[in-house]
């Protein structure tokens, strides 16, 4: 069987699953196909030479054919002559070798069609990961001559200071030049509740700015920023194998060569004990146990469900770092959960007002709404949004002071 390489290779040949291109060469080898049949069906006189039968199949077979059998032989130049390529190559050849064109045909663009739609499940999965965390902004405003200038955030060096606004999502890793600031910072942990980070404290790739604007120093490239190696670490968790997956790929290095040796047994034995021995009958009969013994399904299929697992569970918001994570998943029957965002969803809401004596609850509320208009803590978005009260006036020398209380200065 093939590696994982190999298969990518395989995709390369025949395009991008994802763009329609890809599916061209299967879609001239089915029309040439459904061709050949209805002429051989409808109109067997249209073929006035053996060849020309022979060369309308061997055009519908090379679109779909010619990959696997470039494939087959770079395999069996590295070392890997029982590739699921060769295996492919040597059911379909003898099927031309016999005079099955049809059959030969069908075969390799069933296996073409088969990998086409495997790679465009990966693909898939692969871009539900990439929309669940690839949240980086593509530029960083950094400060040029006390200017800030929007640059490619890939461009960025260590040591420069960025700028960031109210709403902005930090790009690269550094540390907080400003004297404090707010910062959402659910892409990284999950907590919705807004964290206060402090001068000279780190300030990682994903968080948000909440509060006001901010300087900070870049202290990591872009490429190797915390949100960087995050996403590379999902992205590539499919490497993590499952002992499912190691065990299938070793058998398939067992189990391949066995079936090659009894489809040649198949072809072989029967002339010392068959009478008459025909050897095109028995060639025949050895193509189909070759393909249906072709372990690709087998060994193709148990990565492909680790993987369209890890891409199912990115739909949902869920990271696994590996396949071999999902097999302890299935042991697991109790979750202990202490972290706001993964089963409550943090957002404030005032439910009971109690004023003190000699105040109305409208007019504390008007009160508080007027200083907590001015913030953007997620409990003054809370007290706003109550629906009694109206805001008494317009606060003003309002500071915000965290973690204590609004001081109000008239």
């Amino acid at each position: 069987m093939s590696s994982g390489q190999d298969h990518n290779n395989y995709a390369k040949a025949t395009g991008t699953p994802s763009a329609w291109r890809g599916y061209l060469p299967a879609i001239a080898s089915f029309v040439l196909l459904i061709g050949g049949i209805a002429i051989d069906q409808l109109a067997p006189q249209f073929w006035q030479q053996p060849w020309w039968r022979m060369s309308w199949y061997l055009a519908a077979y090379l679109p779909v054919g010619l990959p696997v059998l470039v494939k087959a032989i770079k395999a069996i130049a590295k070392g890997d002559v029982f590739s699921e390529f060769f295996l492919m190559s040597l059911a379909t050849i003898g099927a031309f070798f016999i005079q099955e064109y049809p059959e030969g045909v069908a075969v390799m663009l069933f296996y073409a069609v088969g990998e086409l739609f495997q790679d465009a499940a990966v693909d898939r999965a692969k871009r539900n990961i990439q929309a669940l965390l690839d949240v980086r902004p593509d530029t960083a405003n950094v400060m040029r001559d006390g200017v800030p200038v929007e640059t490619p955030a890939a461009e960025v060096k260590v040591g420069d200071t960025i700028r960031i606004r109210v709403g902005d999502r930090v790009p690269l890793d550094g540390k907080l030049l400003s004297d404090q600031a707010s910062f959402d910072t659910a892409a990284l942990t999950g907590e919705s509740v807004p964290r206060t980070i402090v001068k000279e404290a780190a300030v990682l790739a994903g968080m948000i700015a909440t509060d006001k604007v901010v300087d900070m120093e870049v202290t990591k490239p872009f490429g190797e920023s915390s949100l960087a190696r995050i996403l590379d670490l999902v992205q590539n968790a499919a490497k993590s194998k499952s002992p499912t997956e190691l065990f299938i790929r070793k058998f398939a290095r067992i189990y391949t060569p066995i079936v090659v040796a009894l489809a040649v047994g198949i072809v072989l034995v029967p002339m010392l004990i068959v009478e008459p021995y025909v050897f095109n009958t028995w060639l025949y009969r050895a193509l189909i146990f070759l393909v249906i013994s072709c372990p690709c399904a087998l060994v193709i299929s148990i990565p492909l469900g680790y993987f369209g697992g890890i891409g199912a569970a990115s739909r949902k918001g869920i990271l696994l770092k590996g396949g071999n994570y999902l097999d302890v998943l299935t042991k697991v029957n109790t979750i202990v959960m202490d972290k706001t965002g993964t089963l409550t969803e943090g957002v404030f809401a005032v439910q009971e007002v109690k004023p003190a004596a000699g105040i109305t609850e409208g007019r504390l509320l008007g009160v508080v709404k007027a200083m907590e208009t001015h913030s953007t803590h997620p409990i003054a978005q809370a007290v706003l949004k109550h629906p009694q009260g109206d805001a008494v006036g317009d606060a003003t020398n309002v500071e915000e002071i965290s973690a204590r209380h609004a001081r109000y200065g008239g």
